[in-house]
């Protein structure tokens, strides 16, 4: 201890030491300055005093953020102005998998599923137990977007990027549409070019066969370019509705989508769904017929649109689709007479019946037997006016003992769909009939075959033009296991009505096609539209 110098009298030690403080002993000092977080720096070194930290206060048990993420927290607040924009160059928009099922990569939830904008996987959550933040630190992909809410967070600091650069990517994930803009889709023609520089036109954009899902494709295309159908799906909020009407919703505008970054859009989310609807019935590793995932795929989007199974034009579906037949039926017994030979006889009564149809099967003639003098199989031709005549009301079908015919009821639906019938099956094979129907592409004229109303005539004609046209080719397998197989290949051929244009869509490839050689295909399915304005015959397109 120091002495005090003698001139210094004790008065005046107890007034400094009541000024600066009572005096701490030596050791008290010390273990004051270890527990401090900071030490105070001297000013002299770099001309400030850097204060000891306060205490903080314990943060908030928190288990779930603003999204349902487990373990975050609290989200961060986003960094210093001007900085907002860090990884944003990361983003590669070309590996950007909006189309697929939104399924976690790793625990394969689809709950709360967020997509790296990096690489373009999917991953659940962005909590800190989470795969998103992860996969941020594992490989440095910092960019995410969440597919519900279409918010886009930096991770692992878990902070929102508000800007306006990555509109583009969330219009991509779910597009949506004015009115104004769907009214024009028919009306003026679009070209427009991907992020690759490929010029595609919306509306005829290329479907990724996954494995043998064609036969899905084509039907999925065929509807979308139905109008009434396309709109409805296109500007109706369908978020209550079951899964499988909001996937074919964002689809349908997924294919007319203005601003895609890819000419080609997958349909796997909706395949699943499919899939999963229609307990495996209809999958993607196996090809099915055309005709009945069509038939299968309305029937259930009505369903899914809260339509009736017993009230008719309760859906958009039926009310495009929907249309009545009359059916009149006669019943044939076979008797045997004195020389005990056998007779068939037509029952008197004939029974009259009114059913309703969202499809018209219509049956080509036998297909021949004998090659022609260069020993090949003769290709006939029919008009599509002759095996309509079948709805005339004059021809008659026997069937399982009955003789029956039909005729169609005003007033007609606002779309008609034909299913040309090629395939038979028997006891051993199943049986094509390769036979060429050729029709026209405008003003096919329905009025022969509506029963005319009382007091009315069915001279005034009813004229409907082609939208969609399916067809179906078979070729040989030339390589693999299953060489010299013959498989079916289908195609859907469609009318650009801005243009005029006809194109011939087969996966992903897309390529312009004459109108005069629609008929030279096989068609399977055709979709026609009831025109407006049925006074005269229009111009041909």
């Amino acid at each position: 201890m120091s002495k005090r110098p003698a001139e210094e009298t004790v008065e005046a030690l107890e007034a400094q030491q009541q000024s600066t403080g009572p005096q701490t002993p030596k050791r008290a000092r010390v273990e004051e300055v270890i527990d401090q977080e900071f030490v105070e720096k001297d000013s002299s070194r770099n001309g400030m005093i850097l204060e000891a930290s306060r205490p903080r206060a314990p943060a908030p048990a928190t288990d779930m953020d603003e999204d349902g993420d487990l373990g975050s927290g609290k989200a961060q607040e986003g960094p210093s102005e001007g900085f907002s924009d860090l990884y944003l160059d990361t983003i590669n928009r070309l590996l950007t998998k909006v189309d697929f099922e939104k399924l976690c990569s790793v625990s394969l939830s689809n709950i709360n599923v967020y997509a790296c904008l990096v690489c373009g996987k999917y991953f659940q959550g962005r909590g800190r137990s989470s795969h998103a933040y992860t996969h941020s630190l594992d490989q440095g992909h910092h960019v995410f977007i969440n597919i519900a809410s279409l918010k886009v967070y930096v991770l692992p600091e878990s902070y929102e990027v508000q800007n306006k650069t990555l509109e583009d990517i969330k219009y991509v994930v779910n597009p949506t549409y004015t009115k104004a803009a769907v009214m024009k889709l028919d009306k003026e023609p679009l070209i427009r070019w991907d992020l690759g520089g490929k010029k595609y036109i919306p509306g005829f954009v290329g479907l990724n066969n996954i494995k043998q899902n064609d036969y899905m494709n084509v039907v999925v295309h065929a509807l979308a370019h139905v109008a009434p159908l396309r709109n409805y799906f296109i500007l109706e909020d369908l978020s209550s509705r079951p899964e499988l009407a909001q996937r074919f919703s964002i689809l349908v505008r997924k294919i007319w989508n203005p601003r895609a970054f890819k000419s080609h859009v997958s349909p796997h989310e909706l395949l699943q769904e499919i899939s999963l609807r229609s307990s495996k019935r209809f999958t993607l590793t196996t090809q099915s017929d055309p005709v009945d995932f069509h038939s299968w795929f309305i029937n259930n989007l009505h369903l899914s649109l809260g339509g009736s199974k017993t009230k008719p034009g309760t859906s958009v579906i039926q009310k495009v689709f929907q249309g009545r037949l009359k059916v009149e039926s006669q019943t044939i017994t076979a008797r045997a007479d004195a020389s005990d030979r056998l007779r068939f006889e037509e029952a008197a009564e004939i029974k009259t019946d009114v059913v309703r149809f969202m499809m018209l099967t219509l049956d080509l003639p036998p297909k021949p037997i004998f090659k022609d003098e260069q020993d090949k199989n003769i290709i006939p031709q029919v008009p599509l006016t002759t095996i309509l005549s079948k709805y005339d009301g004059l021809h008659s079908q026997e069937l399982l003992g009955q003789r029956k015919r039909y005729r169609l009821l005003s007033p007609l639906p606002p779309f008609l769909i034909f299913h040309i019938k090629r395939f038979s099956k028997n006891k051993f094979v199943e049986e094509r009939n390769p036979t060429i129907v050729t029709f026209p592409t405008r003003s096919l004229d329905m009025s022969p075959y509506v029963e005319p109303s009382e007091g009315g005539s069915s001279t005034e004609p009813i004229w409907y033009d082609l939208v969609a046209n399916i067809t179906h080719e078979s070729i040989t397998t030339t390589s693999g296991k299953k060489e010299g197989d013959i498989r079916s290949v289908y195609k859907v051929q469609l009318v650009n009505k801005a243009s005029g244009e006809w194109f011939q869509i087969q996966d992903l490839f897309v390529e312009e096609v004459a109108r005069e050689l629609l008929f030279t295909s096989e068609s399977y399915v055709q979709i026609w539209q009831l025109r407006k304005e049925s006074k005269g015959k229009g111009a041909k397109r």
